[in-house]
C-alpha cells in the first residue's frame, strides 16, 4: 500500500531536473491538454508496442547509417538513397524505421500460428520478429554481382495452389535468380521452405546469406554454426540445406558484412560468435555458365498452439468458402488472395497482420470475422468468437486495449451477426458475455447534462486514426449497435432484459441525434465530424460507421451522404482516402468504407473507389495498412493488413448481394466491364441473414444481362431488388429465380 502514497511525481521531477532533462510530468500534462479529459491517456498496450517498435528504430539508427556498405534489405536501400523518392533525411530522427516500403507477404498453413514473411525482393524472415535469409549471385572479384535488394525492378507473384507460395525473380542481364518461399507439412510437422534457382552466362557463385535484420530493421544474431548440413542459429533455430555448401564464410560485426569476405583466397569459417549481435554467414554454391543451380532450404517451425494441422488444409478450407467466378483475372486474383489471407490469419484467433499486428484487437476482429462469416467460413469464425468471453473482464468490458470504448459494441454486433447468418440461437456459452457486455455499455454512458457529449460514451482513444482522446461518434454508433444486437440475441429467452437494452439503445440514439444536430448548426452542414466539438477533418470517416457496416441510418440519410461528400472532396488522393492523422497514407479499408456508403445510396462512384483500391494492391495481392502516395509502398502498420483484405471481400460480397433492412439487393455493385458478353460471373454460396444464396450473371451480345439465383432460405422468402449500377432498381419475386435486364 505504501507504493500508492509514495511521491513518485516529485521524485521523477527532481531526478529529471537535476540531470538537466525536461520535466516529464509537466510534458505529459501539456500533451493531455490537446485531448479531451479521459480516464485513459493512451492504451498501455499501444504504448508498449510503440516502445518496442522505436527501440528497434533506435538500434537501426546506431547500425545502419554507419554501415551503408553492407547488403541491406530493399526498404533500407530505397529509404537511405538520396537519389530516391523514398529517401528520408535522418538529421533529428532519433529512430530510423521503415516508413516507405512496409510491404511483405506471409506464407503458412491453415491453423498454424507461424507466419514466415517475404519482402518485395524475396528476403525471407522465417520466424516472428527474427533474422532473415537473402540470396545473391556473385561473379568474379571484378563483378558483376546480383543483389536483389539493390534491383529497382523485380517480378514477384503469389501462387495460391496448392499452398501459398511467394515467387520472386530478379536479374541483371548476366545473372538471373528465382526464389520460392512456402510452408509445407513434412511428416505432419510444419516447415518453411525456400527453393532457390540461379543461372548465369559466366562462372559465379550462388550465395545464401544469413542476415541479422528483417523488414522492420535489426534482429540480432549472436552465434552461427554450420554442422551436419545445417545452420544452427543462436543454439536454437535450424536451417537445413538440401545440398551441403561448397564453400562457407562467416563474419562478426567488427569483421564487417560477410559479403566483404567471399573471395576464394579467404579461409573458410564454420562458426562465428558476435557479442554485438550482427553475425552474418554465407553458404556458397558454384554456378556453371548455361546451367541452373538449385538449392532448397527447410526451416522447422514450432507452433505456439497445438491445433491439429491437416495435410489437405488448404483444399479443405477453399471447398468451404464462397466462390467468385470471373474472367477478370485481376479481380479474381485479389479475391482469392484476400480469402487466403483471411484463412491464414485466423488460426483460432484473428490477427490483423502477420508481423507488426500479430496480436488481437476487437475492432479488427469484428470486420475480419464478419468477412469469414460472409465467405461461409463458419467454423473458423466460430472458433474466434468462442475466445471473446475469455477476453472480457469482470466488469463486462471486452478488453483488447484500455480506453477503446467501441470494443463492446463490436463484440456484441459480430456475435449477433454470427447468429443471423447461421440461423442459430445465442450459444449458452456466450449468454453471460452478452448480458455483462450490454450492461457495461449502459453503465459507461455519460450523464445527460446538456453538454455536446451528454449521454454519449466517455472520451477515449478509440480508433487511433481518428485523433487524440475525444467523445467519438464511432464509439457511440458501435455502442448503440451493440445494445440493439444484445436485445435481439436475448429476445427469445429473456424478453424483459432484451427490452431494457432496447430502451437504452433508443435513448442513446436520441442523445446522438441531439449532439449531431448541434454539430450541424455549428458547422452549417449535416456532415458528421468525428466528435461533437471537432471541425470536419479526415477523422470524420469514423462517423460513416452509422451507414457501414451498422446500417443505423437509412441509405440516403443526408448526414451520411454529406460526410462522404466532404471526405471525397477534401480527403482523397489518387482516388483513395488519405488519412492525414497517424496513418499519413492512402488507406484501402477506409476507402472501401466510403465506397460501401456510396453503394448503399446507389451512387456509381463506389465503383471508382473499388477500382482505386484494386490498383493499390501489391504484386502479391496485398495491402499495407496505409500506402505512401508517391512510392506506393507501405507507410503505416503491417505490410499485409488483414482488415484491408477482409474489406475487399466484404465489398465484393455486397456488390453481388447485400442485406438492406428486410430485403436483399442483388448486383448493386457490378460494373458494366464485368458484364461484357462472354464474361461469366458467379458468386456463392453466400450466407445472408435470410439464407444462403448463389448468384450468376450472363450478358448477351445485345448487352442484356440475365441474373439467376438459387437460395436456401432460413424461413420465408425475403423481398428482393435487382439494382445494376447504371439501371433503375427492379423489385422481383425471389421465388422466380431469374430476371433479364
Amino acid at each position: 500500500m505504501w507504493l500508492k502514497w509514495f511521491p513518485w511525481r516529485f521524485v521523477v521531477r527532481y531526478l529529471a531536473r537535476s540531470h538537466g532533462f525536461i520535466d516529464p510530468v509537466a510534458l505529459l500534462a501539456r500533451l493531455r491538454d490537446f485531448a479531451q479529459p479521459s480516464e485513459v491517456g493512451e492504451p498501455i498496450e499501444l504504448l508498449r508496442a510503440g516502445i518496442v517498435f522505436h527501440a528497434r528504430g533506435l538500434i537501426n539508427s546506431r547500425v545502419i547509417q554507419h554501415n551503408l556498405d553492407w547488403i541491406w534489405p530493399y526498404w533500407i536501400v530505397r529509404q537511405f538513397d538520396p537519389e530516391d523518392e523514398s529517401f528520408i533525411p535522418r538529421a533529428f530522427s532519433i529512430t530510423h524505421v521503415n516508413l516507405t516500403h512496409r510491404n511483405w507477404t506471409a506464407v503458412g498453413w491453415p491453423d498454424l500460428d507461424q507466419y514466415p514473411i517475404v519482402d518485395p525482393r524475396g528476403l525471407l524472415t522465417p520466424h516472428y520478429d527474427g533474422w532473415s535469409l537473402d540470396c545473391w549471385i556473385v561473379g568474379d572479384e571484378d563483378g558483376p554481382h546480383l543483389y536483389p535488394s539493390q534491383c529497382r525492378e523485380a517480378e514477384q507473384r503469389l501462387s495460391l495452389s496448392p499452398a501459398p507460395q511467394v515467387v520472386t525473380r530478379t536479374g541483371n542481364g548476366r545473372f538471373r535468380l528465382e526464389t520460392c518461399a512456402f510452408v509445407a507439412l513434412d511428416g505432419g510437422r510444419p516447415g518453411c521452405h525456400l527453393k532457390v534457382t540461379a543461372a548465369g552466362d559466366r562462372p559465379a557463385w550462388l550465395v545464401i546469406s544469413l542476415r541479422p535484420y528483417n523488414p522492420e530493421g535489426i534482429s540480432f544474431i549472436h552465434d552461427i554454426r554450420l554442422e551436419g548440413g545445417a545452420w544452427l542459429v543462436d543454439h536454437r533455430a535450424r536451417i537445413e540445406f538440401s545440398t551441403a555448401p561448397e564453400r562457407h564464410h562467416a563474419s562478426d560485426y567488427h569483421g564487417g558484412d560477410v559479403a566483404f569476405h567471399l573471395s576464394g583466397s579467404r579461409e573458410q569459417e564454420r562458426r562465428v560468435r558476435c557479442g554485438v549481435g550482427m553475425a552474418t554467414a554465407a553458404a556458397m554454391y558454384r554456378i556453371h555458365p548455361g546451367e541452373e543451380r538449385r538449392v532448397e532450404l527447410r526451416i522447422p517451425l514450432e507452433p505456439e498452439r497445438s491445433r491439429p494441422l491437416h495435410a489437405d488444409g488448404w483444399n479443405r478450407e477453399r471447398r468451404q468458402a464462397c466462390r467468385l467466378e470471373t474472367v477478370d483475372e485481376k479481380i479474381q486474383f485479389l479475391y482469392d488472395a484476400a480469402l487466403t489471407t483471411l484463412i491464414l490469419h485466423c488460426p483460432g484467433d484473428a490477427f490483423p497482420g502477420p508481423y507488426t499486428y500479430r496480436r488481437f484487437w476487437f475492432r479488427d476482429a469484428a470486420f475480419i470475422v464478419h468477412a469469414l462469416l460472409c465467405m461461409g467460413l463458419i467454423p473458423r469464425a466460430e472458433a474466434v468468437l468462442d475466445q471473446f468471453p475469455q477476453r472480457q473482464d469482470r466488469k463486462g468490458y471486452f478488453h483488447s486495449q484500455e480506453g477503446e470504448w467501441d470494443a463492446n459494441g463490436e463484440a456484441l454486433w459480430i456475435l449477433e451477426r454470427f447468429c443471423e447468418l447461421t440461423d442459430r440461437p445465442l450459444k449458452p456459452e456466450w449468454r453471460d458475455a452478452v448480458v455483462s457486455g450490454g450492461r457495461w455499455i449502459v453503465g459507461k454512458r455519460l450523464p445527460r447534462d446538456g453538454s455536446p457529449h451528454g449521454g454519449l460514451m466517455p472520451a477515449g482513444f478509440s480508433a487511433e486514426h481518428l485523433g487524440p482522446n475525444d467523445y467519438y461518434y464511432w464509439d457511440d454508433f458501435w455502442s448503440i449497435a451493440g445494445l440493439e444486437a444484445a436485445a435481439r440475441l436475448l429476445d427469445p429467452a429473456e424478453p424483459a432484459l432484451a427490452q431494457s437494452f432496447r430502451r437504452e439503445a433508443a435513448d442513446f440514439r436520441q442523445a446522438v441525434d441531439r449532439s449531431l444536430a448541434a454539430a450541424a448548426r455549428r458547422l452549417g452542414t449535416p456532415a458528421m465530424p468525428a466528435a461533437p466539438t471537432r471541425r470536419l477533418d479526415a477523422g470524420a470517416v469514423g462517423s460513416l460507421a452509422a451507414g457501414y457496416p451498422l446500417q443505423l441510418f437509412p441509405p440516403r440519410d443526408p448526414r451520411l451522404l454529406q460526410t462522404a461528400e466532404y471526405l471525397l472532396q477534401h480527403c482523397f488522393v489518387h482516388g483513395g482516402f488519405f488519412q492525414d492523422m497517424i496513418h499519413s497514407g492512402i488507406n484501402a479499408y477506409l476507402t472501401l468504407h466510403v465506397a460501401q456508403v456510396l453503394l448503399r445510396a446507389g451512387d456509381p462512384r463506389c465503383l471508382d473507389l473499388m477500382e482505386a483500391v484494386a490498383g493499390l494492391a501489391s504484386a502479391t495481392g496485398q495491402w499495407p495498412e496505409a500506402v505512401h502516395p508517391r512510392t506506393l509502398g507501405g507507410c503505416m502498420g503491417d505490410g499485409q493488413h488483414v482488415w484491408a483484405a477482409a474489406e475487399w471481400l466484404l465489398m465484393l460480397r455486397n456488390a453481388f448481394v447485400r442485406e438492406e433492412g428486410d430485403r436483399l439487393i442483388l448486383a448493386g455493385g457490378i460494373p458494366e466491364d464485368w458484364r461484357r458478353p462472354g464474361h461469366h460471373l458467379a458468386f456463392g454460396p453466400a450466407p445472408t441473414r435470410f439464407g444462403t444464396l448463389s448468384l450468376t450473371l450472363e450478358t448477351d451480345a445485345g448487352g442484356r444481362t440475365e441474373i439467376t439465383w438459387e437460395a436456401d432460405w432460413h424461413r420465408e422468402t425475403p423481398p428482393l431488388t435487382v439494382h445494376l449500377p447504371e439501371r433503375d432498381p427492379v423489385e422481383v419475386a425471389a421465388e422466380i429465380g431469374k430476371v433479364r435486364l
